[in-house]
């Protein structure tokens, strides 16, 4: 792979491009805020917080992310938890790191230098954010889909990493792209076993990772040792208007109108922008979560919804 003497995290630039998922490799897992005892710190500040999402490894492919905290409660505290992950059984993130000013600095570290080069292809990157994993063995990540671009980082342990193309519509529905980035709603997005035969599999160690293109779909398991890993996730102008159409497609919808699948139509995705963008403005739909807050207000990081 190109790399750049400054930069920790490597992609193929010659041929990075933003809507295709695709392998990277890292420099981070010595870094000392990735090591146990500083996440243990971290975990304690962000105890009582939205910032701390836990859940326990009975959690499978098919439980509902946004219900899984709730139906497989991980009861122990964030110390206790990071402390003794070999044996907790339970998955842990620590949300929105770039709010703690000891790791916005490492979300920079790791994004500034590359900014430049993924600008190059996507330009206009906003709302950055930084989100730490860490896992128990054999415990799964359920089936979801994100809103910004991510670059998902291996630090400790291995795990296996299951990716699906945006445009794989048997896996993931228009519609449900839709009902996601208006409500920020996974109800549609469903699990099903078949789809293991459609994925890209990456098999991840330290310093290894994988580039994920909004709303890829994907699901992860850890395999018999704990794992940390971080992701990196931002937008770009270009991630702003596809989920401002989306939002708009799921208003037209809900009105009885059938929309036209985002990208299929070049000029109907700029006439819905357009419209989509007034309504913003106006202080309409998408102008408030549960829609992502970055398409009222495109903010250089993320903030917590």
């Amino acid at each position: 792979m190109n790399t750049s003497a400054a930069a920790l995290i490597d992609f193929d630039w010659d041929n990075f491009d933003p809507w295709r998922i695709q392998d990277v490799r890292h420099r981070l897992s010595d870094h000392p805020l990735l090591q146990p005892d500083q996440l243990v710190a971290l975990g304690k500040r962000f105890q009582g917080s939205t910032r701390l999402f836990t859940f326990n490894n009975e959690a499978g492919a098919d439980a509902n992310f946004d219900d899984v905290g709730r139906l497989y409660p991980n009861r122990k505290s964030a110390a206790d938890t990071l402390q003794g992950i070999n044996d907790a059984k339970a998955w842990m993130l620590l949300r929105h790191v770039q709010d703690d000013p000891t790791y916005r600095g490492l979300v920079n570290l790791a994004m500034d230098p590359i900014q430049p080069l993924i600008e190059r292809k996507d330009p206009g990157m906003h709302y950055r954010a930084g989100w730490i994993f860490v896992a128990s063995p054999r415990t799964v990540t359920p089936f979801h889909i994100d809103r910004n671009h991510g670059i998902l980082l291996q630090v400790r342990g291995t795990k296996r990493v299951y990716v699906w193309d945006a445009s794989d519509t048997e896996v993931c529905s228009e519609r449900a792209r839709d009902v996601f980035h208006a409500r920020h709603d996974l109800e549609l997005v469903k699990w099903n076993e078949s789809f293991r035969e459609r994925a890209r599999v990456f098999t991840l160690g330290p310093g290894m990772g994988v580039y994920m293109p909004i709303t890829c779909p994907h699901m992860v398991e850890t395999t018999d040792e704990p794992s940390i890993t971080i992701s990196l996730t931002y937008s770009t102008a270009a991630t702003r208007r596809n989920a401002m159409r989306h939002v708009m497609n799921d208003f037209l919808y809900r009105k009885g109108i059938k929309p036209v699948p985002v990208g299929k139509r070049p000029l109907v995705d700029t006439l819905t922008y357009a419209t989509a963008s007034a309504l913003v403005a106006a202080r309409g739909v998408g102008s408030r979560p549960p829609a992502c807050p970055s398409l009222a207000h495109p903010s250089a990081y993320a903030v917590a919804d």
